[in-house]
């Protein structure tokens, strides 16, 4: 039977190709000179960079299209999956691990202990404990902690890891040992990662903290799978880095600690091997993907350079956690939206475990049904996506490759300007790493401000209706900056902020306030026009929590100012089109009078006219939306 059903799909596959064959012959190949002369021709003299190269954020041009032609130059085409670079995987499957992780950081060991026990009967494959690094576990504690998991089976990694790393790395496996799991058989991670304390407070966790690194290694030296060293490189992203810095800086901090184990009389092997990158994985889709693929590549390079000579120590163990600068705390629910296109692009470059935040992480301690849907998520990619069955889905494709190869290109520089400086602890003192990502975060603050780049619920979009969750307080959406450099710390530490932050606290003000303002639509005119000014100026204003009346169109404008005078309107926005404002936003004004602030929606050609009547309040896409409805706010009373 096997052999009939393979002679029958062998020939309708024959059949097929012939076929497909047949077809492309009947279509002549197009080349890039005559696609680039029928785009030149439909922009019709419009400047070919602005309108079709995207400029990223990372410093690189994003062609509009790629073609075939576009990867002839590409270095890290031609290797599979699990070989060196390792640009399509470290492994010969796509299958990751399910990670949630869980606060221990109290000393709540029996709560979490139940938490994850909870999580592991409901998909989860490696457990995290959220532990205070700065003191030990005792044996007995561990054991409480670790109570009824299989250690032969679940991966178990620790966060938060410090000074007292290797004292928990020794209660750890005292309580593997003691449940007979043989030194193959055990996975776990331990953050300890100096450098990313470094880059939170600006100092060292103590003063023996790099040389703490050769303890912690050796008090796992006789179990090859756990990892005790961490790059916590997204901290970077916590700061509002592009994915070029976190990928250069969290290589770069790596590149320190070989250098420190080296020195420290460790071969690249050895130190490598016990290395752990987290990185966050953020909403640009392809960008992410090609990150992961370039990350892979580089730090194998790297490592290789220092004079590793197992393969197998040159792959990097890579974990990936969806984007906490990403998340809102204002229409809470897309969040799950956003952690879904995360994951799934970490999934599909493939990374080795992958924790998906809850919903409501920036908020509140996640519950049952937020860590069920972060859970479901990623099972979801998994069994009914498919997504572990197919090794790096992403080669091949012309986009893609040539994105990893800019990211790789990029990231490498960078990489190179911090070892010039003397490596990643020089560079952090001398302010370099600082400066270059507040550079990027004030962009991308800007961007958002003005609404370039949206953030979908907050500066865009928002639901009218909501009210702020009793569990979000100021101290949530308030942003802090850094503190200043003062004491023990040798640099200014990274500033941790959310990009929704500034747009959160002014909706929250309003809220909080017990006024909402009315913004009343007074449509009249062309009723296309009316009605899409309407909608931009109700869609603006709601932004900032204020109540928006909209009106599909009035006869006259007396009868709109009427209306909104009535509803006892706190601005009245004129909607109309450009060739009505001349005439029609003077009578609003002066219908209005000091009752309401009157505001009209666009950048109509009578602005000057409009403004020399005494009407200066406009709001169009060109608007710095923060800064505009944070004056209103203070016209209206609301601090």
């Amino acid at each position: 039977m096997c052999d009939i059903l393979n002679q029958i799909f062998t020939s309708n596959y024959t059949k097929t190709k012939n076929m497909a064959e047949k077809l492309f012959a009947e279509f002549p190949p197009v080349s890039t000179e005559q696609w680039e002369q029928v785009i030149i021709k439909d922009l019709k003299g419009a400047d070919y960079e602005k309108k079709l190269v995207w400029k990223t954020q990372e410093g690189f041009s994003v062609r509009p299209y790629y073609r075939a032609e576009n990867l002839t130059n590409l270095k890290h085409l031609g290797t599979e999956a699990g070989c060196f670079p390792f640009v399509r995987g470290t492994k010969d499957n796509n299958n990751w691990l399910v990670r949630q992780d869980y606060c221990a950081c109290t000393g709540n060991y029996a709560e979490a202990n139940a938490q994850a026990l909870d999580g592991l009967k409901k998909g989860v494959e490696s457990v995290g404990f959220c532990i205070d690094g700065k003191k030990a576990i005792s044996e007995a504690e561990m054991q409480t902690l670790l109570n009824g998991i299989d250690l032969a089976k679940v991966e178990v990694n620790f966060t938060g890891c410090c000074c007292a790393t290797a004292e928990i790395v020794n209660s750890f496996l005292s309580v593997a040992k003691a449940q007979g799991v043989g030194a193959e058989d055990l996975k776990a991670s331990f953050d300890f990662d100096p450098l990313r304390v470094l880059n939170q407070t600006g100092a060292f966790c103590s003063e023996k903290s790099l040389s703490q690194l050769k303890d912690v290694i050796e008090a796992a030296k006789d179990f090859p799978r756990v990892r005790v060293i961490g790059v916590e490189a997204y901290s970077f992203n916590d700061a509002g880095a592009s994915i070029v810095q976190e990928l250069a800086f969290g290589l770069a901090m790596g590149s320190e600690y070989l250098n420190t184990l080296m020195e420290a009389g460790l071969s690249a092997d050895d130190a490598a091997r016990r290395i752990k990158f987290t990185f966050s994985v953020g909403s640009t889709y392809f960008m992410e993907i090609a990150k992961f693929r370039a990350a892979r590549m580089l730090w194998a390079n790297i490592v290789k350079a220092y004079g590793s000579e197992r393969e197998c120590c040159q792959k990097m163990k890579i974990h990936a956690v969806t984007s906490s600068w990403n998340q809102t705390v204002y229409d809470a629910y897309v969040n799950m939206l956003r952690g879904t296109t995360e994951a799934m692009s970490a999934a599909i470059a493939g990374v080795d475990s992958l924790e998906v935040l809850p919903f409501d992480y920036a908020f509140r301690a996640p519950g049952e049904f937020s860590n069920r849907i972060a859970r479901n998520t990623q099972i979801l990619l998994k069994e009914e996506c498919h997504f572990d069955k197919v090794v790096d889905p992403s080669a091949g494709s012309y986009f893609i490759e040539n994105l990893t190869e800019s990211i790789a290109d990029t990231a490498w520089k960078l990489f190179n300007e911090v070892e010039k400086m003397g490596g990643y602890i020089e560079a952090f003192k001398a302010g370099f790493v600082q400066n270059a990502i507040k550079e990027t975060a004030d962009k991308r603050d800007k961007n958002i401000a003005t609404r370039r780049e949206t953030i979908l619920g907050t500066n865009q979009y928002p639901n009218f209706t909501e009210k702020i969750d009793a569990d979000v307080t100021a101290e949530v959406v308030t942003r802090k900056p850094a503190p200043e450099v003062s004491g023990a710390m040798v640099g200014a530490p990274l500033e941790k902020y959310r990009g929704a932050q500034a747009f959160e606290a002014m909706r929250y003000t309003t809220d909080k306030s017990g006024k909402q303002p009315v913004a009343f639509m007074v449509t009249y005119g062309n009723l296309a026009m009316c009605r899409a000014r309407a909608q931009f100026a109700c869609n603006f204003f709601a932004v900032a929590g204020f109540k928006v009346v909209d009106n599909n169109r009035f006869a006259t404008v007396e009868e709109g100012v009427k209306a909104a005078l009535e509803a006892k309107a706190d601005i009245i926005v004129a909607c109309s089109s450009d060739e009505e404002y001349a005439e029609g936003a003077p009578q609003i004004a002066a219908l209005a009078g000091d009752k309401a602030i009157v505001v009209v929606a666009g950048e109509p050609a009578c602005k000057e006219e409009l403004v020399a009547k005494g009407i200066t309040n406009f709001i169009s896409v060109k608007s710095n939306v923060l800064e505009t409805l944070k004056d209103y706010q203070t016209k209206l009373g609301i601090k």
